[in-house]
């Protein structure tokens, strides 16, 4: 999706950028379900930001149309 918007010439940037995002994502999720655990004594609390930011990234999402790639039709 990131090649289709912005083309391949910064592909490999946007790539990288992408996937920091994810691991930093995931670097505060581990981290704050730890703080969540010591202060609740369980993990409820860190499931139901986990439902809410899903049902946030799910909605995000409703709006993208992609559209079909065009091909050429095989030589024979």
């Amino acid at each position: 999706m990131v090649g289709k918007l912005f083309g391949p010439r910064y592909l490999g940037t946007l790539f990288g950028l992408t996937l920091f995002s994810h691991q930093v994502g995931g670097f505060f999720g581990a981290w704050l379900g730890g703080i969540a655990l010591e202060r609740s004594g369980s993990y409820d609390w860190m499931w139901y930001a986990d439902m809410a930011l899903a049902t946030v990234a799910a909605l995000a999402h409703v709006p993208v149309r992609e559209k079909a790639v065009a091909t050429a039709p095989a030589a024979a």
